[in-house]
């Protein structure tokens, strides 16, 4: 992609952003804010290694 073609895509996905209501890019927002804070805040931030640890101990016991 040129940098010319990727101004382009940039500057119709700014407008399109900018041409929605007030209200339905909060919405928007506030859906992404909850996607990202899902229960595996562990996996996330740290990969599976955690997940891992905590199962092998769990039948340890």
């Amino acid at each position: 992609m040129k940098g010319n073609d990727y101004v382009k895509f940039m500057t119709q996905q700014v407008v399109s952003y900018m041409d929605l209501p007030k209200d339905e890019r909060k919405q928007r927002k506030m859906e992404q804010k909850a996607q990202r804070h899902s229960p595996t805040i562990g996996n996330r931030w740290f990969g599976v290694l955690p997940v891992a640890i905590k199962s092998m101990f769990k039948r340890a016991e």
